[in-house]
């Protein structure tokens, strides 16, 4: 059944040149670049995508369940565009098709205010690519796209793991509470069906953090699942250290940790005991509790050296930073807010304990661009175990990536760079990022060339390197 020809709309198919150089030597070179790495299967280190989607393999309800409202890329925007987040299904569960598809015309309607993000670079590669729409969206074909997107969903091919296959996922890893069981991941590793890999990702931050609510809830549940008391600063450690091992032992590569800051100062073993105890017991100062979480993000890096977790920082979000808006929709819709951040003394400490040992390897990212070329490039520049991360979060962006390539490769080299992660939510757009990404590192690498920086030659195999072998070298995959 054909539905898209019902309504008459401005047919925009990708340009098969998008964000390569406007000089057309150059945009031949990158061209070919592109082709050498186009194809090449993603490899996805860090990423928010729930591992029970792909165990489950259940059909997607619609489109707006699928592709708007879990993802805060594009509900935010809507959201400052004065738009209410209940309009848009954020926090509301499952939708019936009604208001879902209420959601989507909201979404059509306001296609406008997408323009010149690169929300609306993935949304229209998704669109195109995936569900076969290169009509703009707008007020007037709303309805029909989504009939043609949901009868897109109700076909065997388009089930999750059929996606999986599609987009030419090699590995994806998941974002993974310590004291969570992977069930969903034992699942798909037992399952004959199944020929792909999905691998959890240790995130302890909310362990680590006495000043946050809910902490002695969590010790508690740390307590349950790992068998271990964490009644003394011990205890706490070893049952930490527990928890890696048992997400090692499910396939877990890395752990990742997001604080306000990346200060990672030692305390002494009495001081540590000490402020565990007034934590514990509800008494510790706001300055206690920061030391804590330091240390423990000290402590972190040491257990990595012992068991070999790459260590993720993307530090320095003010996480909920509208509290009302927390209160009734929860957290990770829309407004966490980047923070300035210094890396040079901060990681100090830890650097001067682990930065030269050969088990570490430490990827450090950040929402604050001014740090790239001033302190993390030089970092890496010297420290085996450092590695400069992608741009993320506000920063994946095609003029914020450029800048990060000049910003970053002068100091570091190309083989201090992590590879592109997509940290994403929104499923469908993992294709559309990494061809974002590949196609910005063609571009930039083709510039290299024309200024005789680099042979051609040379710069395809740094492409395929960043795509290919370095984020499985530096995430141990």
């Amino acid at each position: 059944m054909t539905v898209m020809s019902t309504v008459s709309a401005p047919r925009r198919a990708l340009h098969p040149d998008r964000l390569f150089p406007a000089d057309p030597g150059v945009r031949a070179m990158a061209q070919r670049i592109h082709r050498a790495v186009r194809d090449e299967r993603i490899i996805s280190p860090h990423g928010h995508v729930d591992a029970r989607l792909l165990a489950e393999d259940e059909p997607f309800r619609d489109p707006a369940g699928l592709l708007i409202t879990p993802d805060h890329y594009v509900t935010r925007l809507l959201h400052a565009n004065g738009i209410p987040l209940d309009k848009l299904g954020v926090g509301r569960g499952e939708l019936d098709d009604a208001d879902a598809r209420a959601v989507w015309r909201i979404v059509c309607e306001n296609w406008a205010v997408f323009s010149g993000t690169p929300v609306r670079y993935w949304f229209e590669v998704e669109l195109a690519e995936i569900f076969g729409v290169t009509e703009a969206p707008s007020a007037r074909n709303a309805d029909t796209l989504y009939d043609h997107i949901a009868d897109r969903l109700r076909r065997p091919e388009y089930r999750p793991r059929r996606l999986y296959e599609r987009f030419g996922i090699d590995v994806l890893a998941t974002t993974d509470d310590p004291c969570d069981d992977l069930s969903a991941h034992a699942r798909l590793s037992s399952d004959p069906a199944w020929s792909g890999r999905v691998v959890p990702t240790f995130r302890p931050d909310r362990y680590l953090e006495p000043a946050a609510p809910g902490w002695l809830e969590a010790l508690d549940r740390l307590a349950e699942v790992s068998g271990i008391e964490t009644g003394d600063y011990a205890g706490y450690v070893r049952a930490l250290e527990a928890r890696r091992h048992y997400f090692i032992a499910h396939g877990a590569t890395a752990a990742d940790h997001s604080h306000e800051d990346v200060r990672t100062d030692p305390l002494p073993p009495q001081d540590a005991e000490r402020v565990f105890r007034a934590a514990r017991a509800g008494t510790a100062t706001a300055a206690q509790a920061v030391a804590l979480r330091r240390h423990m993000l000290f402590e972190m890096a040491r257990m990595s050296t012992d068991d070999g977790l790459v260590m993720m920082l993307h530090p320095a979000i003010r996480r909920n930073h509208h509290r009302p808006t927390a209160a009734s929709f929860g957290s990770d819709t829309g407004h966490d807010i980047p923070l300035r951040v210094e890396f040079t003394d901060a990681l100090r400490p830890l650097l001067e304990n682990f930065g030269t040992h050969p088990n570490l390897n430490l990827v450090l990212f950040t929402v604050d661009e001014t740090t790239y070329s001033r302190e993390i490039a030089p970092l890496a520049g010297f420290y085996p175990s450092v590695f400069v991360g992608a741009p993320w979060w506000f920063l994946d962006a095609p003029d914020a990536i450029r800048r990060f390539q000049s910003a970053v490769v002068d100091t570091a080299g190309y083989r201090k760079l992590a590879g592109f992660v997509d940290d994403t939510r929104a499923y469908c757009s993992i294709p559309a990022r990494h061809d974002m990404a590949r196609r910005l590192d063609a571009a930039g690498l083709a510039r290299a060339v024309s200024e005789h920086r680099l042979a051609e030659d040379e710069a395809v195999t740094i492409a395929r390197e960043l795509v290919r072998e370095q984020p499985r070298r530096v995430f141990k995959l």
